[in-house]
């Protein structure tokens, strides 16, 4: 009996290990092919609400989309103040992006009182949807990825984000050839069963999909690490569990 156990146990494992090798070969084909929809070499703009969203949330898109030879750059709204620790994830931040491929030069955080770290607290679309329109001009940015309505999280300053984009979007200010991709919001239950998810995703529409190999979900936990202030125990089971630490699902605006 305990032989057996062990024959299924190991069978499980190998399954599991050729599941992650095909895996990690179709995605490397995958990329191929979301080449053409996302251009090659594009100047993509991540905008995030708070440091640690481009790791807890979009590091998938961000390593995906290096893949594909992306210059990334970063436009953070906020310190993440909200327990006066905006110093701190500052630096938390700068760490991550290094590990995630992003250098400092291509990283600005905006640290002012129109915007803080709260989720009471309703951010003005014009002032982001202005902020945002003059950084893209400024630097030529054609594809930018930031959160959908539902801001994953359902947090007020993640949606702020996308209403400031959807404004931009929906009235033609966007330079010519400027793109929007937002990441998919899914429920609880999907949110937390990691590659689980991944059959689901795939029954479902999206115009890209970014799906971590093996190597990549450890880069992807490296970034997350280096957000110390952030790493109560809760968040330790997110990135253990969450799939938007390994499957990004995204939509074209």
């Amino acid at each position: 009996m305990e032989a057996a156990g062990l024959l299924c146990l190991a069978a499980a494992a190998l399954l599991a290990w050729g599941f992650l090798r095909v895996w990690d070969s179709r995605e490397r084909t995958k990329s191929q092919e979301q080449a053409g929809v996302l251009g090659d070499g594009s100047r993509t703009l991540l905008v995030i609400a708070h440091p640690d969203d481009e790791a807890m949330f979009f590091a998938p898109t961000v390593l995906g989309l290096a893949r594909l030879g992306h210059r990334l750059s970063l436009l953070c709204f906020s310190a993440g103040n909200f327990y006066n620790q905006g110093e701190i994830r500052k630096k938390e931040l700068l760490q991550s992006c290094d590990v995630l491929g992003i250098p400092p030069s291509s990283i600005m955080i905006i640290d002012n009182r129109d915007f803080p770290d709260d989720p009471s607290v309703q951010w003005d679309t014009e002032r982001v949807a202005s902020i945002l329109l003059q950084y893209i001009e400024m630097n030529s940015i054609n594809l930018v990825v930031t959160f959908d309505e539902g801001g994953v999280s359902g947090h007020s300053n993640h949606i702020a984000l996308y209403a400031a984009m959807r404004t931009l979007h929906s009235e033609g200010r966007l330079p010519k050839g400027c793109s929007v991709l937002t990441l998919q919001s899914v429920n609880v239950l999907r949110k937390y069963i990691s590659l689980l998810d991944l059959p689901f995703t795939l029954l479902r529409r999206q115009d890209v999909l970014f799906v971590l190999t093996s190597k990549e979900v450890a880069q992807a936990k490296r970034a997350m690490s280096c957000h110390h202030s952030q790493l109560l125990w809760f968040r330790r089971l997110y990135v253990l569990f969450s799939r938007y630490m390994r499957i990004n699902s995204l939509y074209f605006l």
